[in-house]
C-alpha cells in the first residue's frame, strides 16, 4: 500500500532533495563536532550564544535538581510548575506586556493563537514568504487566505480594499499577519506601513517576532521596539529557541487575550508543557539579554563586518537587514555541492532548498552570531569567494 513512497523518493532524489541529518555530538562557543571532526558552524539561530551560557546552564540544572526533567502533565491538568509561572511573568516584564502565555514551540503558538482568533468567516492577509508555521495556521482556520507580494505594501493595500468591498455586511475581521525578520532572507516586514493600514481598514495585526527577539531593538525585545511601534502592534508572538538559546514558544497581550487563550487554544490544552528546567534556562538567558546590550552590539559588529568584506566581493544578499545573510545559488544540486565544498573545508552550512525555498532559489542561509571570531569569517569568506564568484 506505502509502495508510492518509492516512487515519490524517485523523484526527490533526481532533484536533490533527499534530506538526512547531521548530528552533532558537542559544541564549543561557535564551532561544533561532527563524527569526530570539528566545524565552525555558520547554521545555527542560537545569535547570542545563550544555549552555552554558564548562568543559563547553572539555573537548567537546579531546576533538573529540584523537580526533575519532565512536567509530567499539560499544563491545566498537573502540568504546571511555578517556573512555568516565572517565565511567563518573565516574558511579560521583557515584552513590557500585561501578560504571557507559554507554548511548547514557535510552531505551537503560531496554530494556537491564530486558529482559536480566526473563523472561517474572517479574512487573513499573509506575506508570501511568511514562515510555514503561519501559512499553516492560516490555512487551517478555512479564513478567506489572501497573500500578498513580499513587503509590497501597495498590495496589501489592494487586498485590504477589495475584502472591504466583498463583506457585504458579515462580521468578516481582518487580520495582517507577517514575520518580523523573515527566516530566509533576512529583511524586516515594513511594519509602520503595515500598521497604518490596519487603523485604516479597522485589521488586527498579529507580529512574529521569532528571529527579532533578543536582536532588534534598545532592550532587544523586536522589531516593534526597533521602530517604536510597540503600542501599535495588537498580538505579539515570539520564541525562545532562537536568540533566547532554549526552547518555547510565547504570545504576549493584555490580560482578557491571555486568558482567552489559555481557555480555548487546542495546541496549549492538549499537550505536555515543557519541562522546569527548560523554563528556568528560558528565565535566565531573557534577564541575560536585558541586562547584556554588549552581547547585541558584538553580533552586530560581526554582521556588519562580514556584509562589508561579502559585499566588497561582489555578493548579493538580497537585501539582509539582519544576520540573517542568504548566498543565492539557485539550482538545488549546485547549492548542494557548494555546501559539500564548504563542509570538506571545516564550514558547516546546509543547503537551503524546496520546500524550504521556491523552486530556483536555493541558497546558504548564513547566519553570524555573536560567538564567531574575525578569524572564522574570514575564513568564512576565503572559502565562498572560491566556490561561488
Amino acid at each position: 500500500m506505502l509502495g508510492f513512497i518509492n516512487n515519490e523518493l524517485k523523484l526527490l532524489k533526481q532533484a536533490g532533495l533527499i534530506r538526512d541529518f547531521t548530528t552533532i555530538s558537542a559544541i564549543k562557543g561557535s564551532r561544533v563536532k561532527i563524527d569526530d571532526k570539528w566545524y565552525v558552524s555558520f547554521c545555527t539561530n542560537d545569535y547570542l550564544g545563550l544555549s552555552q551560557h554558564p548562568a543559563v546552564i547553572k539555573s537548567a540544572q537546579k531546576a533538573i535538581k529540584d523537580i526533575g526533567w519532565g512536567s509530567g502533565a499539560s499544563r491545566l491538568m498537573g502540568g504546571t510548575f511555578s517556573y512555568h509561572k516565572d517565565l511567563e511573568s518573565e516574558i511579560a516584564r521583557f515584552k513590557n506586556s500585561d501578560d504571557a502565555l507559554l507554548f511548547t514551540s514557535g510552531y505551537a503558538v503560531n496554530l494556537g493563537v491564530i486558529t482559536t482568533l480566526v473563523t472561517k468567516d474572517d479574512a487573513i492577509f499573509c506575506d508570501a514568504l511568511n514562515h510555514a508555521s503561519l501559512v499553516d495556521a492560516s490555512r487551517l482556520t478555512k479564513a478567506k487566505l489572501n497573500i500578498y507580494r513580499h513587503r509590497d505594501v501597495s498590495h496589501l493595500d489592494k487586498l485590504l480594499q477589495n475584502a472591504r468591498r466583498t463583506a457585504h455586511g458579515a462580521r468578516c475581521r481582518r487580520f495582517i499577519i507577517t514575520d518580523a525578520v523573515f527566516s530566509m532572507d533576512g529583511d524586516t516586514a515594513p511594519l509602520a506601513d503595515i500598521v497604518t493600514l490596519s487603523k485604516k481598514y479597522n485589521a488586527i495585526t498579529i507580529i512574529d517576532e521569532a528571529h527579532s527577539t533578543g536582536v532588534l531593538g534598545k532592550h532587544g525585545r523586536g522589531l516593534a521596539e526597533y521602530l517604536n511601534l510597540e503600542k501599535e502592534v495588537n498580538i505579539s508572538i515570539g520564541t525562545l529557541s532562537k536568540a533566547a538559546g532554549s526552547i518555547g514558544g510565547f504570545v504576549t497581550g493584555n490580560k482578557d487575550l491571555i486568558t482567552y487563550l489559555r481557555s480555548k487554544s487546542r495546541p496549549f490544552i492538549f499537550t505536555t508543557a515543557l519541562p522546569p528546567a527548560a523554563c528556568a534556562a528560558g528565565i535566565e538567558a531573557l534577564r541575560i539579554i536585558r541586562r547584556n546590550p554588549e552581547l547585541r552590539e558584538k553580533l552586530w559588529n560581526n554582521t556588519a563586518y562580514i556584509k562589508a568584506r561579502l559585499k566588497e566581493s561582489g555578493f548579493d544578499f538580497r537585501g539582509s537587514e539582519t544576520s540573517i545573510i542568504p548566498i543565492m545559488i539557485g539550482d538545488a544540486k549546485k547549492t548542494f555541492e557548494v555546501s559539500q565544498y564548504l563542509w570538506k573545508n571545516g564550514l558547516f552550512i546546509p543547503a537551503i532548498r524546496p520546500p524550504t525555498v521556491p523552486i530556483g532559489e536555493s541558497r546558504l542561509r548564513i547566519t553570524i552570531t555573536a560567538m564567531h571570531t574575525k578569524k572564522e569569517l574570514d575564513l568564512l569568506l576565503k572559502h565562498l569567494k572560491a566556490i561561488v564568484t
